[in-house]
């Protein structure tokens, strides 16, 4: 973490380095504390800036360089649609760097918490065999049906845009699984099927 430096320290610096004579005395030459605070001020928001663009480099911070990350990792995602919100943007970079994918039922229910359902559960159908089948033990389909899964959402949180608690320019109205449907069918395996049961 870079240490931050105020205009009354870079101003102190200043007056320090300035050489020695009458010509840079501050007594005589009034001005010349204008001149060192200008500079200061300056100085200080520079230093700002940098700080600002060494956070800018690690998507966990970034705020302002979103569309530059964005056009080096293939973003905006389709999954959010036509007109993301710029946090939904933010937080997919970040995701886009990070995620890790994997074919197991705790990494789809993981994806379906990140959208808003936290008690999403996946429901895995078996095909019926003698000897490994117990009645009322399993939930079975026909011989396809071991290629397909359920993803059951359980709910969705109270979230979204509404009057009154949301900024002009948010969207109302959206399908709320939109983005959990692309997301879940982009990564499933391509040789299962999966459903999308909400509650």
């Amino acid at each position: 973490m870079a240490v931050l430096r105020s205009p009354r320290q870079y101003r102190q610096q200043l007056r320090s380095l300035l050489p020695s004579g009458p010509a840079w005395d501050p007594e005589r030459v009034p001005e010349l504390e204008q001149v060192l605070e200008g500079v200061a001020q300056e100085l200080a928001r520079l230093d700002a800036r940098a700080a600002d663009l060494l956070n800018e480099m690690d998507p966990a911070g970034v705020s302002e360089l979103v569309p530059d990350w964005e056009a080096v990792m293939n973003l905006p995602d389709p999954c959010l649609g036509a007109t993301p919100l710029y946090d939904d943007r933010r937080l997919a970079v970040r995701r886009r760097l990070l995620a890790v994918g994997n074919q197991s039922a705790a990494y789809f229910i993981e994806v379906a918490r990140t959208q808003g359902y936290p008690e999403a559960t996946v429901t895995e159908l078996r095909v019926p065999r003698m000897g490994r089948s117990r009645f009322g033990g399993a939930h079975f389909g026909t011989w396809k049906g071991q290629f397909m899964w359920i993803l059951n959402t359980g709910g969705r949180l109270a979230i979204g845009r509404r009057f009154g608690a949301s900024y002009w320019g948010e969207r109302f109205g959206m399908y709320p699984g939109s983005a959990l449907e692309c997301l879940i069918h982009r990564s499933a395996p391509a040789h299962t099927r999966v459903y999308i049961n909400y509650d």
